[in-house]
């Protein structure tokens, strides 16, 4: 029985492998109606000799290439990994879209932005954002969000939602409040360039204490929160509502009764899960008594995990917050598998659930590594120049004379948009 689950959790590791062969298998894409062969009904018929010329059905996601149904949730890891910085995974990031149109995103850790901007959503609906904790690995990135999003077409303020902590300076709103400062230079330096609009934070900073309570309400969608027991007193999980289901984002957690309790039943229940100790040891060069309690108490280990998974029993439970590795993801499945042998996605950055009421299918997104910013969905606002802050005498004095090859390019531009923009 123990080996039948390990294979299991290794088969949810290789999801992606499995699912792009699928056509090869001559699985069924049940979504199309249709069976997904290598060579088309006609061809095989008429000329099996010819290779196939009409498209077929990939089991990946390609941002902005399929609807989302009325009733259906798409959950895309934007980052799943740990504290240090690796290009294969960020920092914890999830984005979670909403058949309404509406997408939250929780947490936005550390190199986490790059991923959200890579599905090409326009920036005016990521505009809310919920933070578990005020580690940098959960909101490192939230200074790019906010910077980039308001270049890239977010023409309102971005939204976040945060725990209080057990003192002001602790808090949600404290921290944000010295990030707007820091950016001072930065936001100054924009003022009369460009679209001023989305250069604003707003802070909705909440009780951490507060059992399963309403921080979120719009469109139908309820968002509550309870306490999480991780580093100090602050950090939360969250529970989202909507249409009848329940997505779970536990942030980092030891394993507690408010989970238990709140997220039992979820369809969609994340919960982190650090990697095995030996291997803390071994990779991150841990003493035994660090890795014991770090990967153990301040974080959560996979038989814990799995049992916690037992306990609330999800219709799918995500793993999180650790390197997805041949070396040592097996070790995290086994581990896990001890204490559940239920429906479980170890996750790793761009891997796509589509949850409805009768089905959770889960993929692994392809991206364009030379995206840009998609359109935005207002017309930009033309900035004041009168509120440029001036260089100083002596740097603009500085200047080297361009006049003369910069014209054309403003003569260019005049004449096509009817306008009668003039050099400083």
């Amino acid at each position: 029985m123990r080996d039948r689950r390990a294979m299991a959790g290794v088969i949810g590791v290789v999801a992606f492998g499995a699912l792009a062969c699928g056509y090869f298998l001559g699985r069924s894409d049940e979504r199309a109606g249709r069976p997904l062969s290598l060579v088309s009904p006609a061809h095989a018929s008429e000329r099996p000799d010819l290779s196939p010329v009409e498209a077929r059905d990939g089991d990946f996601y390609a941002p902005n290439s399929e609807e989302l149904g009325p009733e259906e949730m798409r959950l895309i890891a934007c980052g799943t990994g740990m504290p240090t910085a690796r290009p294969k995974q960020a920092a914890s990031c999830w984005l979670l879209e909403l058949g309404n149109g509406d997408k939250f995103i929780f947490d936005v850790g550390t190199g986490s932005n790059e991923r959200i901007a890579a599905l090409q959503i326009p920036y005016n609906y990521l505009d809310k954002v919920f933070l578990s904790h005020l580690h940098t690995d959960h909101f490192g990135d939230l200074d790019a969000l906010f910077i980039s999003g308001a270049l890239g077409g977010r023409q309102k303020p971005l939204r976040v939602w945060g725990p209080a902590g057990d003192t002001p300076e602790r808090g949600t709103k404290s921290a944000l409040d010295h990030l707007y400062k820091a950016l001072t230079w930065d936001l100054d330096g924009r003022k009369g360039i460009t679209d001023p609009r989305g250069y604003k934070l707003e802070v909705n900073e909440f009780d951490y204490k507060g059992m399963n309570e309403v921080v979120y309400q719009e469109n139908g969608v309820t968002i509550r929160s309870f306490p999480a027991i991780h580093a100090l007193d602050g950090p939360v999980s969250f529970v989202v509502e909507w249409k009848g289901m329940k997505f779970v984002f536990g942030g980092d957690t030891y394993p507690n009764k408010w989970y238990a309790k709140y997220a039992k039943g979820a369809d969609v229940a994340i919960h982190e899960c650090f990697i095995a100790v030996p291997d803390m040891i071994d990779k991150f060069r841990f003493t035994p008594q660090g890795a014991l309690a770090v990967g153990t108490q301040i974080h959560t280990a996979p038989e814990a995990f799995g049992k916690m998974m037992s306990v609330i029993q999800p219709r799918m439970a995500i793993a999180y917050h650790f390197f997805n590795d041949f070396d040592t993801t097996p070790a995290i499945n086994q581990r896990i598998r001890t204490t559940y042998d239920g429906p479980l996605s170890l996750s790793v950055d761009y891997m796509v659930w589509n949850i409805s009421k009768d089905d959770i299918r889960v993929r692994m997104a392809r991206v364009d590594d030379d995206v840009w910013p998609p359109p935005a969905t207002e017309k930009p606002q033309v900035p004041d120049p009168s509120l440029r802050i001036p260089y100083s005498e002596m740097i603009a004095a500085g200047r080297y004379d361009m006049k003369s090859v910069l014209q054309p390019t403003y003569d260019e531009i005049n004449e096509q948009y009817g306008l009668d923009e003039k050099q400083e």
